[in-house]
């Protein structure tokens, strides 16, 4: 169950860590789609929740269930979603009963789409100190990305270069090829769709523009 409205998938915009404060565009690497976009936030604030100075991969596999479960959940056969859903809400460590209130809020908002007030259940991230450095993403997690901005099959054009644009298959097909990492290994024990992902992640049949 996508947490957000689906309206408005398509839509893509900068990373706004990246591009800076005053539009500096030069070192921008990427572009999200807007879900993938509400699902890093979501990531950050877990991040914080804990004190951390990292983003990790986990982190931003939580933002992704909570924000596009819907989209996602067709990856794997009926008989193993709820496995997957009980550890996807240990990794956001949801417990069953906050998990149920943002259910509840959402299908009393869905028909609205104001995703504003559902952001107000989740926990609240502190303010930055003036010499609080932003978070930065995990080694794991910048390498996952990597690989997605190599993979991605779409690209949008900013000033005379081109750049990828990450779309939440596309960078979980990258955390799933993470041979080798404990997250890797749970996803393909929990049944993960492998070849319906690459196919989607790689191949979609429309841009994530349209």
């Amino acid at each position: 169950m996508s947490l957000f409205g689906r309206k408005d998938d398509a839509e893509i915009r900068f990373r706004s860590d990246i591009a800076g404060a005053h539009g500096d565009t030069e070192s921008v690497s990427h572009r999200l789609t807007l879900e993938l976009a509400r699902a890093e936030t979501f990531a950050a604030m877990l991040a914080h929740s804990r004190a951390s100075r990292t983003i990790e991969i986990t982190d931003l596999l939580a933002g992704m269930y909570i924000c596009n479960w819907d989209r996602l959940s067709r990856y794997w056969a009926e008989e193993y979603r709820e496995d997957v859903e009980s550890w996807l809400r240990g990794v956001c460590r949801i417990s069953p009963q906050r998990w149920h209130s943002w259910i509840e809020s959402y299908d009393r908002e869905r028909d609205e789409a104001k995703p504003s007030r559902f952001l107000r259940l989740l926990p609240k991230r502190k303010k930055a100190s003036p010499v609080e450095s932003p978070l930065q993403l995990s080694a794991a997690l910048a390498a996952v990305i990597k690989r997605a901005e190599n993979l991605a099959p779409f690209r949008d054009r900013m000033e005379d270069r081109a750049i990828p644009i990450l779309t939440s298959e596309c960078v979980l097909l990258c955390i799933a090829r993470s041979y080798g990492s404990e997250v890797s290994q749970r996803l393909a024990q929990l049944g993960l769709d492998m070849a319906k992902l690459e196919q989607d992640a790689l191949s979609p049949r429309r841009g994530p523009l349209t």
